[in-house]
């Protein structure tokens, strides 16, 4: 088994009897429907349709804790609270209130039963026991917060690794992580949003709205998100250049770990096979498949 302390991550906690109403009318997906066993992927756009944040929405008590990128934690926290207005909401910055763990592979399911809890058994499912919150990410893969004052235990009984082996794990499943290097730079499907559940087309407004659903239905997306595999390492926000635009960039790297990473690409280079490099007449990347259909 493997694990990691996830501290690349923070926490919002968003609470108030608005609560589910306002993050509805503020995030990409479904949050009106979305049930206490289940968590929720779901961006933040601007008026502009570009992403400010992606969100793993938890339903927690009374409210929904959010995991997102944690350099963008006070950014965020200052902004999404502007819009609360008269609404009866609190949004509370909650990052080290939590430990957050990932855990994977062969004994991650007897891992968690030792703690007392039961292995949820489908993607995006909770499971809660005495404090403890566990949701399934993949097969063999699970999130797990623990409260700040269980963080001795856990780690104890867990042990903990390397950080960037969970952050390949979600690059290989393609899942893309706003940071404050990407932040504004990608409307909701150049990432696949809508690929991995994270948008909804039928929820109604909220804001850029307009946008993401003009790309979507007007074709207009000529960017899209495809994982790499790169001989040197690369870092999010990293331009790259492809051959059939020399001296111009022409993609953007979204997440990285080890020798991979995820980026976002003209699609017609994609469509080309133009060569896609590093810098200018430097290192090629090669395209590597995605777990969902392209």
């Amino acid at each position: 088994m493997n694990t990691a302390d996830l501290s690349q991550y923070g926490l919002l906690e968003v609470t108030g009897s608005d609560a589910r109403f306002f993050l509805h009318a503020q995030l990409t997906n479904d949050i009106e429907g979305l049930t206490p066993d289940r968590a929720r992927q779901a961006g933040w756009c601007s008026a502009k349709g570009r992403l400010l944040a992606s969100f793993l929405v938890v339903p927690h008590q009374s409210g929904y804790l959010l995991q997102l990128a944690r350099d963008l934690v006070p950014a965020i926290v200052k902004r999404l609270s502007m819009f609360i207005l008269r609404s009866r909401v609190k949004i509370a910055d909650v990052s080290d209130a939590w430990a957050q763990y990932g855990l994977w592979g062969d004994g991650s399911e007897a891992a968690l039963v030792s703690l007392g809890i039961a292995p949820p058994a489908e993607d995006l499912q909770l499971a809660r026991h005495e404090g403890l919150l566990a949701m399934r990410a993949a097969a063999q893969r699970y999130l797990l917060l623990a409260p700040a004052a269980e963080r001795g235990r856990v780690a104890q009984m867990l042990g903990t690794g390397d950080a960037s082996q969970w952050t390949l794990e979600e690059i290989r499943a393609g899942r893309p992580l706003v940071t404050q290097a990407t932040q504004d730079q990608f409307v909701p499907q150049m990432v696949n949003f809508e690929r991995i559940g994270a948008v909804d087309f039928q929820k109604g407004c909220y804001p850029g709205q307009e946008i993401v659903a003009r790309a979507q239905y007007r074709g207009q997306v000529k960017r899209r998100m495809v994982r790499v595999r790169t001989p040197v390492p690369l870092r999010p926000g990293q331009d790259l250049y492809s051959d059939d635009l020399p001296g111009h960039a022409s993609g953007t790297v979204v997440n990285a770990a080890g020798n991979e990473a995820l980026a976002v690409l003209q699609i017609a280079t994609l469509e080309s096979g133009s060569t896609v490099r590093v810098e200018a007449g430097g290192a090629a990347l090669e395209v590597l498949p995605l777990p969902y259909p392209a």
